[in-house]
This record gives structure tokens, sequence and C-alpha cells, in this order.
């Protein structure tokens, strides 16, 4: 491990939330509550998303649907990457040490990067004004779909490695 990083995960583990979460049972909890709270409300917003984008689920206009979604879906990550990052504060060398979070943190940036460009690009504009979703609109969502179930299957390996 360069000596730099090494010095930074030290110092991230010394910072007082880092501590606190060390010091108290509870706390931790709570923060691990409200992280796996916020991953619900990611992929319980994307996947109907992406599924409805895909044409698998009708249950209502896209032009209404989408917005809503895609804005709880954000909320959702925002708060994911707060917890999860505040989580990470409490054992930093183990999380780097563990194949199953790299993973994760991949798949987590490609998420990412897949949502940035989705709502980017002119398809996103015209879903929202009531056009159907492209082909390429199509298979970004499905990327995302694939990403986003992948980022929460590694998450959960996470604790089996």
């Amino acid at each position: 491990m360069p000596e730099l990083l090494r010095l930074a995960l030290e110092q991230l583990e010394s910072v007082p939330p880092s501590l606190w979460l060390r010091r108290s049972g509870t706390l931790y909890l709570l923060v691990n509550a409200a992280h796996i709270g916020a991953i619900g409300l990611l992929i319980g917003s994307i996947v109907p998303l992406d599924l409805r984008l895909l044409g698998v689920l009708k249950p209502g206009p896209l032009a209404v649907l989408a917005p809503v979604l895609a804005r709880t879906a954000a909320a959702g990550l925002a708060l994911a990457v707060l917890t999860g990052a505040m989580l990470f504060s409490v054992r930093p060398f183990d999380y780097l040490q563990n194949p199953a979070f790299g993973v994760k943190m991949g798949l987590l940036a490609a998420g990412a990067a897949n949502a940035w460009l989705v709502r980017r690009g002119g398809a996103w504009a015209g879903v929202a004004a009531g056009r159907q979703p492209s082909g390429a609109l199509r298979v970004q969502a499905a990327a995302s779909l694939a990403l986003w179930l992948g980022c929460l299957v590694a998450g959960r390996w996470i604790g089996f490695l």
C-alpha cells in the first residue's frame, strides 16, 4: 500500500465521526440501518424506472414517473454514499483488502456514470416530454439494472469474505 494512502486512511480512522461509530454500537447500528434504507430507496426507485424504460412495466406515463423515480433514486444514492463513507471510515484497511468491496465500488462508479450519461442524453429529455424511450436509452436502462443489482450483491458479498 502506498505510504500516502496509508497515512490518509490512518487519518480517516481518527476523525471524530469514525471514533464515535467505533465507540457506540448504537450509533453504528443507526448509520448501518440508514445505509440499508438508502440502498432500499435507490434500488426501490431505479428498478421500476429501468423496467418501465425497458417496457416490462406499464404502470403509468413515463413523463410523470421518470422524473420522480430518478430524483428518489438520486436521493437514495446520495444518502448511501454518505452513510457508506461513514461505515468505511471505521475499518478502511479491512475494506480495501476485501475484493468484494473493490467490485462494489467499481459497480457503484459505473452505475453513477451511467445515470449521469442518461440524464445528460437527449433521450431522457424526450421521455420527460412524453416520447417513448429510444433503443439506446433502453440499453442504458438494462445496463443500469445490471449495475445497481450487481452493486447490491457485491455489497452483501463483503460480509462473506
